[in-house]
């Protein structure tokens, strides 16, 4: 299958977006198909796995590059001519994408990954909400198929008159995350130091040691870190924060004088080390539309302390592997992570229904899912008219 991905986000830039498309020309790589990739300029590689990276113009816009629809894009989908073109989180770029698709008469899949409700109501933009989920409409009505990565995000746009939507979630990698990286020597003595006492395997709940909450992600309004404030004052608890972003100093004030260790930025084996020294993984904010850190705490087999709200509604068994709390009630957040720390037997138990949760969900097993998806919108036998995007604002 011959497959062109317009994505809003690509290399270096690296977030949910990049990883999920990286992930995707792994397996198209893998298994002998053929793709393109257009992202905004930013420095991309000019390959990826043997598919060239099409640069197109772009913007900064919050640190990010933001691509601008231009004439090149059509030239380039209409010269590769693909089966299907693979819209990765669409905006302004992904848009013309689409209708230059359409017009071309080839099959599109969008892949939905922005909380447009959320984002409005941190930044109090009131009405313009209504506005913003007029223009996700707008961009995936010209889609043969949305596919949305949870329940909460396939309910956000079915409330907004988007239709043709499927789930589709995301895959983790089941080797670098693993419990048994807890042993490794490097995630051992990385535990050590972060707990303070001379034991220290990731959840052994050794005396003299404190247990180590993690998070991992990027350090912004949007992350909603301040939550862990909360925790302030708990007792033998010992906070590790992976990542780095515009509210670091911030967050770095708030916590000021708590037990806790900013580890900045990690990828590859030096994250995979971090989720192993830690014993409870916990996250914060309310606008992901899936959760993939989640995903990766449950397969290195701790359990997931997360808000009930959008992504971590479907990944979090409330009481099995984890706890959700209400965003809205500070106390909910303490009363969790009190409990796992506490108790080193139920961290245990939570952390091994975490790591059953996932182990069907490979990044393989997601993209042979995805190839459906694709096949479904490609067959010859399909027979809606595409309408393309911006025709019906």
């Amino acid at each position: 299958m011959r497959v062109a991905i317009i994505s809003e986000s690509f290399l270096p830039t690296v977030n949910g977006v990049t990883n999920s498309v990286c992930k995707v020309l792994d397996y198209l790589a893998d298994h002998g198909h053929e793709a393109i990739v257009i992202a905004p300029a930013a420095g991309s590689p000019a390959h990826y796995r043997g598919f060239p990276v099409h640069q197109v113009p772009s913007v900064a816009y919050r640190q990010f590059p933001m691509g601008i629809p231009n004439a090149q894009v059509a030239r380039l989908i209409s010269r590769f001519a693909p089966d299907v073109l693979h819209a990765a989180s669409p905006f302004l770029l992904g848009a013309q994408g689409i209708a230059a698709a359409n017009r071309l008469g080839i099959p599109t899949v969008a892949i939905f990954q922005t909380d447009v409700a959320g984002y409005a109501k941190r930044n109090r933009l009131g009405s313009a909400s209504k506005l913003a989920w007029r223009f996700v409409r707008w961009i995936h009505d010209g889609a043969d198929l949305t596919l949305a990565p949870s329940q909460a995000s396939r309910s956000d746009l079915e409330n907004a008159g988007v239709e043709r939507i499927k789930l589709w979630g995301r895959g983790v990698d089941l080797t670098r995350y693993h419990p048994n990286n807890r042993m490794r020597p490097t995630a051992r003595a990385l535990n050590t130091l972060l707990a303070g006492g001379a034991g220290g395997t990731g959840g052994a709940g050794h005396s003299g040691r404190d247990t180590v909450v993690g998070y991992v992600g990027r350090i912004a309004p949007e992350k909603g870190l301040e939550r862990l404030a909360s925790l302030r004052g708990l007792p033998n608890l010992h906070l590790a924060i992976v990542g780095d972003g515009p509210s670091d100093d911030h967050i770095r004030g708030l916590l000021r004088g708590m037990p806790v260790t900013f580890l900045g930025r990690l990828s590859g084996e030096q994250l995979a080390d971090a989720y192993a020294s830690f014993d409870v993984f916990v996250h914060t904010g309310t606008e992901e539309t899936f959760g993939q850190t989640l995903q990766e705490a449950h397969a290195t087999g701790l359990p997931v302390v997360a808000p009930a709200a959008g992504g971590p509604i479907d990944l979090v068994r409330h009481g099995e592997n984890g706890y959700l709390f209400d965003p809205d009630d500070p106390g909910d957040l303490r009363t969790g992570i009190r409990s796992l720390v506490e108790d080193p037997a139920l961290r245990m138990r939570m952390g091994e229904a975490g790591r059953r949760a996932v182990i069907g969900k490979s990044w393989e097993a997601l993209c042979d899912e995805l190839m459906a998806h694709y096949a479904s919108v490609a067959s010859p036998a399909k027979t809606r008219k595409r309408t393309p995007a911006g025709s019906h604002a």
